[in-house]
């Protein structure tokens, strides 16, 4: 059940001093602060100046945790073909890449023996998650904050799992 006065994403990742892992598992979103850029990439089939300045504040935020030490990875898991959303977010990946981020993709057919958590998370310096809820449409549903230790060691070893057979965004193709 998604929780009243979490912490903002800024909040948390500021107080990250060694790891901050992102699992993404859906094929769409429609959260509001990409809505603009989804359909601009959709009239144009790329990321486009625009695009890039609205980015810039994730972007630079990434930039300063990197630069402090702090290692950001972010695995993806999509059906093939992958959906429209998809193919957006792959487009402006490398932005993510520039900025410091190690993302990988990992088809869906290939998690058939992983054990998944039922929700998007971040996890933090490997002690703190933050679940991502969402609505059957993809849309932000709210966020909620878990240290139980049973819960991060089960969230972390799937992380683990995934990224250990994911490909790497540089030779992932679309």
């Amino acid at each position: 059940m998604p929780q009243k006065n979490v912490p903002s994403f800024t909040e948390l990742i500021s107080g990250c001093h060694g790891s901050a892992v992102h699992l993404e598992m859906r094929d769409t979103y429609a959260v509001s602060g990409e809505a603009e850029d989804f359909r601009e990439w959709r009239r144009h089939g790329l990321i486009t100046p625009g695009s890039l300045g609205r980015r810039r504040p994730w972007l630079d935020l990434v930039r300063r945790t990197v630069g402090r030490g702090v290692v950001m990875r972010r695995a993806r898991i999509v059906s093939e073909p992958v959906s429209e959303y998809i193919r957006y977010e792959h487009a402006g990946t490398h932005l993510n890449v520039a900025a410091g981020e190690q993302v990988r993709w990992l088809p869906r057919r290939l998690t058939n023996d992983l054990v998944l958590p039922g929700n998007d998370l971040w996890l933090f310096d490997n002690s703190l998650i933050r679940f991502g809820h969402f609505t059957g449409d993809g849309a932000s549903a709210g966020h909620e904050l878990c240290d139980d230790p049973v819960v991060v060691k089960q969230c972390l070893a799937s992380f683990e799992a995934i990224w250990a057979r994911a490909t790497p965004h540089e030779i992932f193709t679309v």
